[in-house]
């Protein structure tokens, strides 16, 4: 039956094979030369096998041995498939290896008379008879060495296969099977005719068969294809007969070698090319293809006028391309396996996963799906540095902004190898490929000044190569940007999260406001965006700030590292940006290289194989026993123990929905943390796909046996307050992590979210995965949400101004818990004021009050705001459900000098669910960054696996390692906490926790400074007018403060019985806990802070500001 549906045109099937897994891997790009030795150009470096599976004819009545159609499974290290060829088939392959053998022996001849003539002196150009035969399609380089003397095919080899002895019909078969095996076992058995082109192309391999990182061997062939520029070639094998007569064939049409993988489909212009002419990465398609006939497919035929063309179409974004075969056959075969590629799971490329997202959930296997959490700058960039230098094959990077001299440690004169251009450097001498994607921005509006660093970065080494989008005129986009910020590092771990690597990221959690003299921040690292903007990035350790007046402006933000199958689906969008930027942008530069993106691997089951694989093993095995092995260059293989196995797919949890552990333990999940900064990168542990996973795409379950009646989950923490403290704390030894700046690297689920569309990734749809995920999130919250963001611009329903729905989700939670009458927590920690330069009630500052309209439109202004529609049901009760709080941090700008503060600007993108679940990523809350359309951002929703005891309301819970850890750190960073005082806010709700310490210390904090510095923003201050008198009577008084008044008198007065007493600044300061303050809902709250029509700004679109 298996011969008869191979016969029906159901097409070839493949399968994969078991291994041992092994770290070795290929990078994305091979420059490829022809200078190299023969030995590199194989595709096979040890002998393959082969079985014939099956035999059969197309009439039971038809005894035509060349009718026969064979089924033959091959198998090559751990790779296995199997192919449908006919007796013709083999006679043509024999008679094209006779072809080969002979014309070697000609060249062999030549060479020798040449030699001859050279020894008689007749000289060089000795007249030679040259073979007169063009080469066939097939031709290959000729090697002068002695591969003629191992290809030797004797004539009659091939004669069983064609004539097998004619005696009763039902043995034909058989004779056959065994004829056809023995002339396999012939050619397959020399290495040299193993990697000739005759036989690669009937075996239907190229160079990326046998690379593991792209995934399974799938569909391979010779297609014409007519989009790509002219390939130049030595021969017209592109033409047929009736050519040189007619001219019948259009010169446009090209054959190219087209390989099909999981996530791809490339063109080559051989099969032993390594560098594609084309690539189609597979996305998610259309819904519906607007004429009510279902979803879009990824391949589809083509009905031709000519009955004697056959085509299909490949369509996948904004990027279609039209194949030629063969034959209607071959068609249906291609449109077949192609989208069964798209749509395979666990990946199903083509198909939205959960939130909509082109990625699907990882982690709900043992797959080697790991997170660990950075706080600020200082953690960060020390383990993306760790990660460069230990980097072996590529680096991506993509950014909004990037600044080449960064140092990514400090103090930085005693770190001048860890300068970002000195990294990159290091790595592009040792051959590593570095391809870096740079936001091309619109230099009237920022003054980030890509392309100094885009030349910056290209005259480090030729390995270095960088892309800026868009182009704004081409494309017409002027008000978006490219705002994620990505590092990842041979596809073994990538950096995700809100920092980009640029001047003014690097930071501690002390949130210093001075440097002076300058050991910390050199130069333009020295940082203010409210003061001043550089107008050049190009002297870059020039002061653009007197260190002795300003305060560098402190930077919170959150990042984290993912490893496993997360991280290459990361990478995947990082290639599908790259490779549409490159075809806008470079199309026919050569320097810059399409990227392939890389497949998730399978670990082992060992303990899971079927009898029937067994079987298969050992039939194939006793099918080869005779095969004579010459050549084998398999003891040499750098790629013989890469890992790509059998897949065995997850047992389906009936309750949880949730695939079954394979009883597996995932070494990953021991390994050591970034504590370690010189620790070598260890490879992602093999992944596991998922069975048959379809997403629910409204579902989220994060119940996860927490409530007190549940056991205790193996391996989850005792119920000690301070175990985060004495154990995780512990292990950062390598950071000086005494603040617990670095997370425990966890396992856990994760899901890669993201805002894409057309003109950003060059997609057919518009993704808002992240806007998804963070509605579903908050709707599925329990006990607590905690959100900090860079802004929070939102819309309730109804509003038809602002399309995000953030704040619909938040208000419909809030109000379920006030009616359901239970406890329930949202707390938002945002900037104090927008990140952009100019003071307040200055003219050239009205992008800066119109971001504050808007968030403050969100906040509390008007009937478009939470506060305003929560007090009107709620009424003081509203804040015991919702807060609003931002950052502050003080100190001297160098000894002796003035007393300074400033808003630590909130720059993290994250949200906390329940001590369960995280997001982190690059989107801020507004809708530039989550309606899809507009800013290009990417996220991980991370969902913890490892559990530990912890409280909820004064209840036992069961917390999230990877949550929990992070929640605690940040809390305990902006109250202050020492240790031993992590306890206190254990349980994030209780009164306790949340009105005495979180409330209080915010309060209490915000008072302090009012009452030092007078700053800016203030509850006090309601208008412009009143803004104007506070600045001019504290310039009078001081003769110089910031623009936000950041700048403490020498003394304080304060009143005491008729006295005034004079105190210190810094005494009054010493009672500031941490950094946190109340968010000043009153500020400016009697202006319009909307532009004028005398302002530039009046007449930008207001998209631009949310």
């Amino acid at each position: 039956m298996e011969s008869e549906q191979l016969m029906s045109g159901s097409g070839p099937r493949y399968y994969q094979m078991q291994s041992e897994p092994s770290p070795s891997r290929m990078s994305s790009f091979f420059p490829f030369t022809q200078s190299v030795p023969p030995e590199s150009t194989r595709i096979f470096d040890e002998l393959p096998k082969a079985a014939i599976v099956s035999v059969s004819r197309p009439d039971a009545g038809d005894i035509s041995p060349m009718l026969l159609s064979y089924t033959i499974e091959f198998q090559y290290k751990q790779f296995k498939w199997r192919l449908l060829k006919k007796a013709s088939h083999v006679f043509y392959l024999h008679f094209a290896l006779k072809k080969r053998l002979f014309i070697e022996e000609i060249h062999e001849k030549q060479e020798q008379v040449k030699e001859w003539l050279q020894n008689l002196g007749i000289g060089d150009h000795a007249p030679i008879v040259q073979d007169d035969d063009e080469p066939d399609d097939d031709a290959v380089p000729l090697h002068h060495d002695e591969s003629a003397k191992n290809r030797d095919v004797p004539s009659s080899a091939a004669l069983p296969v064609i004539r097998p002895a004619l005696l009763r019909q039902s043995s034909m078969s058989d004779r056959a099977k065994v004829a056809m095996q023995e002339y396999l076992n012939h050619f397959l058995g020399n290495m040299d005719i193993v990697n000739s082109r005759e036989v690669c192309k009937f075996l239907e391999v190229s160079k990326f068969s046998f690379s593991p990182e792209y995934g399974p061997k799938l569909k391979e062939e010779y297609v014409m294809v007519k989009h790509l520029p002219k390939i130049a070639k030595n021969d017209d094998s592109d033409r047929c007969c009736a050519c040189h007569w007619f001219n019948c064939c259009n010169d446009n049409w090209q054959k190219v070698w087209a390989v099909l993988k999981p996530g791809f489909l490339a063109l080559l212009g051989d099969p032993f090319d390594t560098k594609p002419l084309d690539i189609i990465v597979f996305d998610l398609l259309p819904a519906s293809d607007g004429n009510g006939e279902g979803r879009v497919s990824l391949a589809a035929e083509v009905k031709e006028r000519n009955p004697l063309r056959h085509t299909f179409k490949v369509t996948c974004g904004i990027l279609s391309i039209r194949c030629r075969t063969k034959s209607s056959a071959k068609v249906k075969d291609w449109v077949a396996a192609i989208n069964d590629a798209g749509l395979r799971p666990p990946e199903g490329w083509c198909y939205p996963h959960r939130f909509g997202s082109f990625a699907p959930p990882r982690g709900l296997t043992e797959d080697g799906s790991q997170a660990q959490w950075f706080i600020d700058g200082r953690a960060a960039f020390d383990a993306i540095a760790s990660s460069i230098e230990d980097a072996k094959s590529e680096i991506f990077i993509c950014g909004w902004w990037l600044c080449p001299e960064l140092y990514l440690r400090r103090p930085f004169r005693e770190q001048a190898s860890s300068r970002l251009d000195a990294l990159l450097e290091a790595k592009a001498k040792q051959g590593v490929q570095i391809y870096i994607l740079l936001f091309k921005e619109l230099s009237l509006a920022l003054k980030i000044n890509s392309d100094y660093s885009k030349r910056k970065l290209l005259s480090i080494h030729e390995n270095v190569r960088v892309l800026r989008y868009p182009d704004h005129f081409s494309t017409g986009v002027y008000l978006w940007s490219h705002h994620e910020k990505l590092v990842i590092v041979d596809y073994q771990i990538c950096f995700i999260g809100g920092l980009d690597l640029c001047f003014g990221r690097y930071d501690t959690f002390e949130h210093k406001v001075g440097d002076n003299p300058p050991s910390v921040w050199p130069g333009k690292d020295y940082y203010n965006p409210r003061e001043s903007e550089p107008n050049s990035w190009e002297d870059t350790m020039k002061d653009e700030l007197d260190r002795g007046k300003y305060p560098r402006m402190p930077w919170h933000d959150v990042h984290c590292a993912l490893w496993g199958p997360p991280c290459r689906d990361v990478a995947r969008h990082f290639v599908q940006r790259w490779n549409y930027a490159k075809r806008n942008k470079a199309p026919y530069e050569e320097a810059i290289p399409l990227l392939m993106p890389q497949q998730h691997m399978v670990i082992p089951h060992y303990m899971g194989r079927s009898k029937e694989i067994e079987f298969e093993s050992k039939n194939v095995d006793e099918n080869n026993k005779g095969i004579k092995r010459q050549d084998s260059f398999a003891s040499g293989s750098s790629l013989q123990d890469i890992p790509l196995l059998f897949p065995q797919e997850a047992e389906l949890d009936s309750c949880s929905g949730f695939p079954k552990s394979n009883g597996l333990d995932s070494t990953a999940s021991k390994s050591v943390s970034f504590a370690l900064r010189k620790s070598k990168i260890e490879a992602a542990v093999a992944d596991t796909p998922m069975k048959g996973f379809v997403d629910d795409l409204g579902s989220l379950d994060l119940d996860m046996e927490r409530s007190s009646d549940v056991k205790r989950q193996p391996g989850s923490k005792l119920s000690d307050p301070e175990w985060w403290e004495t154990q995780e704390r512990g292990d950062q030894v390598g950071f000086l992590d005494e603040a617990g700046q670095v997370g425990p690297r966890t396992s856990c689920r994760c899901q890669i979210i993201r805002s894409v569309s057309q003109w950003s990734a060059g997609t057919s749809q518009i993704e808002e995965s992240i806007h998804c995920a963070y509605c579903s999130l908050i709707e599925k919250a329990e006990h607590f949400v905690y959100i900090e963001n860079q802004f929070f611009i939102s819309g309730l329903s109804g509003d038809e101004i602002i399309q995000n729905r953030v704040l619909e989700a938040l208000y419909r939670r809030i109000m379920r818990a006030y009616n359901d009458k239970k406890c329930f927590r949202v707390i938002i920690v945002i900037p104090l004021l927008p990140g952009f330069q100019g003071g307040l009630d200055d003219a050239g500052a009205a992008s800066v009050r119109a971001i504050m309209h808007w968030q403050y439109r969100t906040i509390c202004k008007g009937h478009n705001s939470i506060l305003h529609n929560l007090y009107d049901l709620l009424g003081p009760k509203t804040h015991d459900y919702i807060s609003f709080c931002g950052l502050r941090a003080y100190g001297k700008l160098f000894d002796g000098g003035p007393v300074a503060t400033s808003p630590v600007y909130v720059h993290s993108k994250i949200m906390i669910i329940d001590d369960s679940a995280a997001l982190i990523g690059s989107a801020n809350i507004n809708d530039r960054s989550l309606l899809g359309s507009r800013d290009s951002e990417i996220g991980v929703l991370i969902e913890d696996k490892e559990l530990v005891d912890s409280r909820m309301g004064g209840n036992p819970w069961k917390a999230g390692k990877f949550a929990l850890s992070l929640r605690l750190s940040l809390w305990s960073e902006h109250l202050g906490l020492r240790r031993g005082e992590i306890n206190q806010i254990i349980d994030p709700i209780s009164d306790s926790s949340y009105k005495d310490i979180w409330i209080a210390t915010a309060k209490m904090n915000t008072t302090i400074y009012q009452d030092v510095f007078s700053c800016v923003p203030s509850d006090l201050i309601h208008s412009r007018l009143a803004l104007r008198q506070s600045i001019a009577f504290w310039k009078e008084r001081l003769g110089h403060t910031t623009i936000d008044l950041g700048i403490a008198p020498e003394k304080l007065e304060s009143y005491y019985n008729g006295d005034i007493k004079q105190k210190d600044p810094m005494d009054r300061l010493k009672s500031v806990r941490g950094h946190l303050v109340s968010f000043p809902l009153d500020f400016m709250c009697k202006e319009d802070l909307r532009p004028f029509f005398n302002e530039s700004e009046y007449y930008a679109s207001p998209q631009v500001f949310h």
